[in-house]
């Protein structure tokens, strides 16, 4: 079965390191749904943007990538028959429902990377 990465585009996320379980209900009941379907693989929910750290060339900067209204929130993975299919169990991200959006993109290739006993870095 096909797999597909949803991202999911909000204002910022809900996960911040001081988030309550009421700050992430909405997010929280939508992965339990799907992964009652099933449907997803893997979920990752990111912190806000405030957290991150850019690099472009020789430049590290504090703060996203792109300064714009949306970033992205997080990301899951899912197995669906079709886009189609796929498609529609993303629609049902509460995002979607809170002036957000969600991007479905098919996944080429990839998956679990062989680690080894070493930390990077």
């Amino acid at each position: 079965m096909a797999q597909y990465a949803v991202l999911i585009y909000a204002n910022d996320s809900a996960h911040a390191p001081d988030s309550t379980p009421e700050d992430r209900e909405d997010c929280d009941r939508h992965a339990d749904e799907l992964t009652g379907r099933n449907a997803m693989l893997a979920a990752y929910a990111l912190t806000p943007r405030a957290m991150a750290t850019s690099i472009r060339g020789d430049t590290v900067t504090d703060g996203p990538f792109l300064d714009s209204k949306e970033i992205v929130a997080g990301f899951y993975v899912i197995e669906a028959p079709t886009l189609d299919v796929a498609v529609a169990i993303a629609r049902t991200n509460p995002v979607v429902d809170q002036g957000g959006g969600v991007e479905v993109r098919p996944i080429h290739s990839g998956g679990p990377v062989e680690r080894s006993e070493e930390p990077a870095g």
